[in-house]
């Protein structure tokens, strides 16, 4: 069974300050509260809260719970750089986090990253995703998404750290989840919150062009991150499904609106994969989209996913692809991959508990995928559907 209480993270405010009304309890109780709930990560337990009186505990305990991701099983890699966490939500459902440790540099500081879930599952099936294999759940609820970092923050704040960046790019697509997804950056965001600087949070988006608009409507400072992965139609079909809804010119038609509206540079994913999308001609076209943006370009070793026939491109092969697009004017990094030995691909470890499908049914996949892009490197277009649930 579910439990109906609301998760207190995501209780906004002023809602809380009319929850105290109703106990006929001060406003300033809610300050009381908020420290308790977001300093270090905050308590898991009303019971916690000893500056509230016990009977004021015993009825807030009874109205919300203070921590929706308590059941979670943490996995550490790369010497301790690389935490993976696996949460079971109330009902039972499955979902990741990954905290990443980056040591202080001479040209950088010491940072601490968390990249985190806004859905349990995904509607738009990437086939080099592990969560599009898993398929769609369910949207989480904005305290389900700031949970996560609360329980980072916790792990963090015993060793005297703190979160300096989020990333909404583990499971699911956060601009179909989009007012809960707003609501818990508003609550990072806040000083009073979580307190963490808007442009030290990346929203990132697989394509999502109506949501792309309706941020440039409300002009974020946080940055916007798009997952291209392939810069000609026929190829992103395949790699990218919604684009049979919102072809990629029309994606980053909207990523640089939002540029020129909020000031702030688009940064744009592109997951390397062997023989498919790391061709001249793929980077060639790549520069030709992105000539003259204000943009930045990652390009990202595909981690192994199971079920898949395609691995990551050789590195020399994506030295020379970021090589052409510096040549045309355009940021490139060359991201390297972490956490390989927990499955630090999205959704993997939650694939692991879904447990092994039937070996038929991976045949075919492997067999459609492999015919799926043989043809869009010939440029033949898609004629498959637009993803169950990406919306309109």
């Amino acid at each position: 069974m579910s439990d109906q209480r609301p998760g207190l993270s995501g209780v906004p405010p002023h809602e809380l300050t009319e929850w105290l009304a109703a106990q006929d309890e001060p406003a300033w109780r809610a300050r009381q509260i908020a420290d308790a709930l977001w300093t270090g990560g905050g308590v898991t337990d009303a019971a916690a809260i000893v500056t509230l009186p016990s009977a004021l505990r015993e009825s807030l305990g009874a109205f919300a719970r203070l921590d929706t991701v308590g059941d979670t099983e943490t996995q550490v890699t790369d010497g301790g750089l690389t935490e993976k966490a696996l949460h079971r939500l109330d009902d039972g459902v499955l979902i990741e986090s990954v905290l990443m440790h980056y040591p202080a540099t001479r040209g950088s500081r010491e940072r601490h990253t968390l990249c985190l879930s806004s859905q349990a599952g995904c509607a738009v099936g990437c086939p080099f995703c592990a969560t599009g294999e898993l398929g769609f759940g369910r949207d989480l609820e904005t305290a389900e998404i700031l949970d996560q970092a609360r329980h980072a923050a916790r792990r963090l704040a015993a060793e005297d750290k703190r979160l300096t960046n989020i990333v909404f790019m583990g499971m699911g697509e956060p601009l179909l989840n989009l007012d809960r997804v707003l609501a818990a950056v508003e609550a990072l965001n806040d000083p009073r919150r979580f307190g963490l600087g808007a442009r030290h949070i990346t929203v990132s988006t697989s394509g999502v062009v109506p949501g792309i608009r309706r941020l440039t409507a409300l002009g974020p400072q946080f940055t916007l991150a798009v997952s291209l992965h392939a810069a000609r139609d026929a190829l992103r079909d395949v790699l990218v499904p919604l684009n049979r809804r919102w072809p990629v010119a029309e994606v980053v038609g909207a990523a640089r609106d939002h540029a020129a509206a909020t000031g702030r540079r688009i940064s744009y994913e592109v997951t390397m994969i062997g023989g498919v999308n790391d061709t001249p001609e793929d980077a060639d076209a790549l520069a030709e989209l992105l000539r003259g943006d204000h943009a930045h370009v990652n390009l990202i070793p595909m981690n192994p996913v199971a079920h898949t026939p395609w691995t990551a491109s050789p590195m020399p092969v994506i030295e020379s692809i970021a090589a052409t697009l510096r040549a045309a004017g355009i940021e490139t990094t060359i991201r390297r991959n972490r956490g390989q030995e927990v499955g630090a691909a999205c959704g993997q470890l939650a694939a692991q508990r879904a447990g092994e499908p039937p070996a038929p049914a991976v045949a075919r996949r492997r067999e459609r995928l492999v015919m799926a892009s043989a043809a869009a490197l010939r440029g033949e277009r898609s004629d498959e559907p637009v993803p169950a649930g990406v919306g309109e």
